[in-house]
């Protein structure tokens, strides 16, 4: 969120809506490095000033929308594992993969937006955001599968952050389901050193 941001109502909110729309817009066409504040304003028919009362540059539009997207992204998946778990799913596997499906769906509804931020062409800095997100995420799916599964962790966060870039970038629903499907079917090392049953 900008710095310099204040709550907008009315005319104020408008105005900010079309600058992030307009921003996306730019930045999908034109990528980051090339966009310019000026196509923003120019696309959101808005003025420099209005840019700049609501957002502090060109970077900061880009860090709202990935915030913005990651904000219906985290939603999308909390209400799949809700639901689930209402639903009287009580493995933490299954309920991972139906939140891991809703955040493909959702990468595959905004699928435009989701290659923005994984294309590599972000903000200087982006790539430390795009590694604390992760490691958020991480975190979320070890309290998710409870105990001492870290490796498991690992296995499934890995395989599943490989998957969304691909699916992104390809597009291909079958290639997602097929995806979680594998997924799925992991399970950790017992203290033997096999799979643990399940």
């Amino acid at each position: 969120m900008s710095d310099v941001e204040q709550p907008v109502t009315g005319r104020g909110a408008a105005t900010r809506s079309a600058l992030l729309a307009a921003a996306r817009e730019v930045f999908v066409d034109k990528g980051f490095a090339e966009a310019g504040v000026t196509d923003v304003v120019s696309r959101a028919e808005a003025s420099v000033g209005s840019l700049y009362h609501h957002f502090s540059g060109k970077a900061d539009l880009y860090l709202t929308l990935f915030e913005e997207f990651q904000t219906r992204q985290t939603q999308r998946t909390k209400q799949a594992a809700r639901a689930a778990r209402a639903a009287g799913e009580s493995d933490p596997m299954r309920v991972f993969i139906g939140a891991a499906r809703a955040y493909l769906d959702g990468c595959l509804e905004e699928r435009e937006v989701a290659a923005l931020f994984l294309r590599g062409d972000g903000p200087p800095g982006f790539e430390v955001v795009m590694r604390d997100r992760l490691r958020t995420w991480a975190s979320r799916n070890a309290a998710l599968f409870e105990g001492d599964e870290g490796a498991l962790v690992v296995v499934v966060t890995g395989a599943l952050a490989a998957a969304v870039s691909e699916v992104v970038r390809s597009g291909d629903r079958k290639l997602a389901e097929d995806v979680l499907a594998i997924i799925g079917g992991i399970r950790p090392v017992t203290s033997a050193g096999g799979p643990a049953s399940g």
